[in-house]
């Protein structure tokens, strides 16, 4: 089975992504020395919270350079929620740099009169990379499971792999690029269709292994 460090900076709840990964035939690894991310087959960056101390935390960690290595170096790469965020340029949730391996910013969800902030609860993707892996042996519009007041605008539109509708803002779910893949829902709480996406990322990681 494949071995796939989740990487750990004390920003939020490693155990469901584990669990998540063993269901789709992966072996999760937590950690946050740089070797161990050398010599896993894949990566993943989860997160929960808020963007200035998940930067601050992976800074002090010294995991800044090795997670830009670990894209760079064609490895497979999954960021979730606000391990999506953080691979962007800067976020108005905070003053922190953010690691700027995509060019954008995260923006905060405009006040609605008929919504909720944070946008919280099940919703449907509307997919605009469709041969993207992720989404293989998936329905048109799958439902997924959100949680977050913040969401990302790449400056190349391209990149979006899928959308999601909150009142009338349409924004960014998820992104894709070579081997740099990142959602703003949670897999691991978004029961089959999660753990279809987990699957398809696990089956590219084999693939990757067996080449």
């Amino acid at each position: 089975m494949p071995v796939i460090a989740v990487v750990d900076y004390d920003m939020g709840n490693l155990h469901s992504v584990c669990k998540g990964l063993e269901k789709a035939g992966a072996t999760p690894k937590i950690t946050h020395s740089f070797k161990e991310l050398e010599q896993a087959d894949a990566v993943v960056l989860p997160g929960v919270g808020a963007f200035d101390p998940a930067m601050q935390h992976l800074r002090a960690r010294g995991l800044e350079q090795p997670i830009k290595d670990t894209i760079a170096s064609g490895k497979p790469f999954l960021g979730i929620c606000l391990g999506l965020q953080i691979l962007f340029e800067s976020s108005a949730e905070g003053t922190q740099r953010g690691l700027g391996i995509v060019k954008g910013t995260v923006k905060r969800f405009r006040p609605e009169p008929e919504i909720t902030i944070p946008h919280m609860g099940w919703n449907q993707l509307e997919i605009t990379q469709p041969k993207s892996i992720m989404w293989e042996h998936l329905p048109a519009n799958p439902w997924v499971y959100f949680v977050h007041s913040y969401y990302v605008e790449p400056t190349e539109p391209q990149i979006s792999a899928a959308t999601v509708t909150h009142g009338t803002q349409r924004v960014t779910a998820a992104i894709a690029r070579d081997n740099l893949m990142a959602v703003q829902f949670h897999p691991e709480k978004s029961s089959n269709i999660g753990l279809q996406i987990l699957s398809n990322f696990v089956a590219q990681v084999r693939e990757q292994v067996a080449a």
